[in-house]
Formats: C-alpha cells, sequence, structure tokens
C-alpha cells in the first residue's frame, strides 16, 4: 500500500478562529461604551436627569449580568457559531435604535423607556461574549494554547479601552452623537457576518482545518469516536447544573469575584482618582487614564503564553495557579505602593503596572474554567463571570464610600487586601479535577451511535 501524501504544515485556522473572538472583545466593549462617552452630549438634547442616566447605564449591567450563565449555556447547547453571530447582529441592531430612536418616538417617558429596553437587550446580548467565547476555545484550541488565547480576547477589550474612546468622542463632536451610534453599529453587524461565514462549531466541519492542525488541536484531550472535538448527542438540560456545586467552580469564581472588585476599581474610578487625588488637569489625566489598558496590551498575551508552557511542562494546576497568583500578588504590592507614593508620575506608572498584572490573570482564570468544566465550559464562563460582575456591582458602591470616609489611601489599600485574598484562593484550587459530570457526558457522547464521525475535509487551496 502506497504511504499517504505529506499533508504539509499544519494550519492556522485555530489561531483565525482566535482572532475573530478577540475582534469580539473588541466590538463588545466599543458598543457597550458609546454611551457613557455620548451621556453629556444624550442629557442635554433629550433632557435626561443624571438619575435617568444612572438607571440606563444600570439597565445594562442588569441585563449583562443575569444571562451570563444561560448565554454561556446555549453557547454549549447549540454552539457558538450561532449563538455569537445571533449576539453581534443585536448588538449592532439594539446599538443602531439607540440612536435612531429616543426623541424621536413619543415624549420623554417613552425616550427613557425606549433607552432602558434598548441598552437591557444590549446587556442581554453582550452577556454571551465572553462565556461563549470560551466554549469556542475548549473547542479549537489545545489545553496547552488555551491560557494565550483567552489572553488574546482579553487583550481586545484592552486594546478598545485604550483607543475606542478618543475615538468615539472624535465623531461625536465632528457628526453627533446619534452618528457614532449608527456607526458603531456597523461593527456588531460585521462581526456577525465574518463569524457566521468563517467559523465552525467543530474543526472537523471546517474545510480549511488540515490533518495536522486537527491532531493539534485534539492533543492533550479525550475524544469521542471518529476525532470529533465538538459537542454531539442531544442533552436534557440547557445548563449543567452540577457546575454550581463543585468545589473548584466555586472556588475559581470566587477569586474572580475578588479580581474583579479590584479591576473595577480602575475601570470606574482611575480617571476620578487622577484628578481628585492627584491634582491633574482633566486632559492630562484622559491620556494617563489610558495608560493602565496600553501595558496591559503588552503584559496579558505575555503572561497567557508563560502559563501556557508552564502547563505543558508541569501540569494545568501548576501553570495556572503560579501565573495566576504571581499576577495577583505583584499586582497587589504595586497598587499599595502606587497609593503611598507622593510623586504622581511613580503612583501613575506604578497603578498601570498593578493593572497590567491584573489582567494577566485572566488567562489562567479562564483556562481554569475551560479545565475544570470540560465539555461545558460556557456555562462555566457564565458561572465565573457572574462572580465577576457581582464583584464589579460591589466595587463600585464599596469604593466610593471608602473613599469619602476615609480617602483614597483606605480604598486603594483595601482593593490590595483583596486581590492577595484572590492569590491565596488560587492555592485551593484544582484545575486538573475536572467536573465529574463533564466526565461522563464525554464519555457518554463518544460511545452513543450518533456520536459524530465525520472524518477531516481535505483543506481549501
Amino acid at each position: 500500500m502506497a504511504d499517504s501524501p505529506d499533508p504539509g504544515p499544519a494550519t492556522t485556522v485555530r489561531w483565525r478562529i482566535v482572532a475573530l473572538l478577540a475582534a469580539f472583545s473588541l466590538v463588545s466593549y466599543a458598543l457597550r461604551t458609546n454611551i457613557s462617552i455620548a451621556a453629556a452630549f444624550m442629557r442635554a438634547d433629550l433632557h435626561l436627569s443624571q438619575i435617568e442616566l444612572g438607571h440606563i447605564f444600570s439597565a445594562f449591567m442588569i441585563g449583562y449580568a443575569i444571562f451570563q450563565v444561560p448565554a454561556g449555556a446555549l453557547g454549549d447547547r447549540f454552539g457558538p457559531r450561532l449563538v455569537l453571530t445571533a449576539a453581534a447582529a443585536l448588538w449592532g441592531l439594539t446599538t443602531l435604535m439607540t440612536g435612531a430612536l429616543p426623541g424621536v418616538v413619543g415624549g420623554a417617558a417613552a425616550t427613557l423607556a425606549v433607552l432602558l429596553g434598548v441598552r437591557f437587550l444590549l446587556g442581554v446580548a453582550e452577556a454571551a461574549t465572553y462565556p461563549v467565547a470560551a466554549s469556542a476555545i475548549g473547542v479549537w484550541v489545545p489545553p496547552s494554547e488555551r491560557a494565550f488565547s483567552n489572553a488574546l480576547v482579553i487583550a481586545g477589550m484592552a486594546l478598545g479601552s485604550a483607543f475606542i474612546p478618543p475615538l468615539i468622542s472624535r465623531l461625536m463632536v465632528a457628526s453627533g452623537w446619534r452618528a457614532s451610534f449608527y456607526v458603531t453599529s456597523v461593527f456588531g453587524f460585521l462581526i456577525a457576518t465574518l463569524w457566521w461565514w468563517y467559523a465552525r462549531d467543530d474543526p472537523a466541519h471546517h474545510s480549511s482545518v488540515n490533518e495536522r492542525e486537527r491532531r493539534a488541536i485534539s492533543a492533550g484531550r479525550e475524544l469521542p469516536a471518529g476525532g470529533s472535538v465538538a459537542r454531539g448527542g442531544p442533552r436534557r438540560h440547557v445548563i449543567h447544573w452540577p457546575l454550581f456545586r463543585n468545589r473548584n467552580m466555586l472556588l475559581i469564581s470566587a477569586s474572580y469575584f475578588l479580581d474583579s472588585y479590584v479591576l473595577f476599581i480602575f475601570v470606574f474610578w482611575f480617571y476620578l482618582y487622577l484628578v481628585d487625588e492627584r491634582q491633574l488637569s482633566i486632559l492630562r489625566s484622559g491620556v494617563y487614564s489610558s495608560l493602565p489598558w496600553i501595558t496591559a496590551l503588552v503584559v496579558v498575551p505575555v503572561a497567557g503564553r508563560v502559563c501556557d508552557v508552564l502547563s505543558s511542562r508541569r501540569g494545568p494546576r501548576v501553570g495556572r495557579r503560579v501565573v495566576a497568583i504571581n499576577g495577583l500578588v505583584v499586582s497587589s504590592l504595586l497598587l499599595a505602593w502606587g497609593a503611598r507614593t507622593q510623586n504622581a508620575g511613580l503612583a501613575i506608572a506604578s497603578l498601570s503596572l498593578s493593572v497590567a498584572f491584573l489582567m494577566s490573570t485572566e488567562g489562567p482564570f479562564w483556562s481554569g474554567a475551560i479545565d475544570i468544566s470540560g465539555a461545558h465550559a460556557g456555562t462555566a464562563g457564565g458561572i465565573m463571570n457572574t462572580a465577576g460582575n457581582l464583584g464589579g456591582v460591589v466595587s463600585t458602591f464599596i469604593v466610593p464610600v471608602l473613599v469619602e470616609r476615609f480617602g483614597w489611601m483606605v480604598a486603594l489599600a483595601t482593593g490590595s487586601i483583596l486581590g492577595l485574598a484572590s492569590a491565596l484562593l488560587w492555592l485551593l484550587i484544582r484545575v486538573d479535577e475536572a467536573d465529574r459530570g463533564s466526565r461522563d457526558a464525554a464519555a457518554a457522547r463518544a460511545a452513543a451511535p450518533h456520536a459524530r464521525t465525520l472524518e477531516p475535509r481535505p483543506p481549501v487551496m
């Protein structure tokens, strides 16, 4: 029998999938934050009060928080291709409506109702972003590359945090606040179209994946018959409820709650800290407030890669744990030192690095959730990100109270202590102890007669 021809080097379709997921992260950030930049213009044009604006902002957060787990579970059940396509299309539609409907349909009460409704729907749709991205990475990326892949997705958010606000601001000044929603809505429809056209729920179903890449993707995991890595077979329940009782899932979620408390200090309060505490001008504060996210663009992918290398050599428990603990400890120390130093320049540098090292833990967190949950990565991502959002909500309430009563030093020191507590929890997390229900489901699908047995298709030239 003649030898099979050399299939050539492995294709890189999985990295294009990851790049698209990073683009989802970037676009979702742009569409959720444009209203905070437009708020001053909208308040004057639509005669909205400060309290009404707060309700509009909260409508997004409510939808975003309560639909994390359902969105992730839908990604597990119906596949990331369909769910992310539908989600991004809804991003575009609700963003378009945010610009088109207020002040046009009905009076003041109708305007408020429209904004509350469309921002709630945007929150519901954006809830799919990171849990379903985790579901896709769980299928498309081998364990040895998951931390780096998740880090790249988070880097998309950091990129948006650094560069999207000034771009949207210029667009609003040039063309008005409604135009900013019209223009940014296009990116929701665009990423939905690109994802539906290129993505597949299973590498075995993608015509551009060759045999070598298929083997690389399946390396280090147990596969059902036929070599398919995606989900197979019907399920009675969309949500995998045993994950809510899984010890490691609860621990990693608690750690992420504390991690996110600290991160949201910088998301919501860093700009005001620079103005009020460091006495910087509004213009300089606007420039310096982007430095943490620019720094994170470099640190986060590097940390993700280090995590994967350590996980390959020492196992995922050690690899994820070492990078997460080091990132959290270094971040906490830099946060404490930055709060104490009298030199404004050193404080900004220290706090920017603190954010970067804090975000360096995103790779270990998200890859750890995938490791724990197996075939239910979307649900696990939803659980963990719900905890993270709760940490953010607590942070937004607690930080201003601490600042008002005790000052910024105490507020930042509290964040430093909670960061260290988050690191300590990682000593108890065992990501290599996969959820038993996920293992049983995978074994059942492997033995089931309806398990997928599709042969990989030849690459498209």
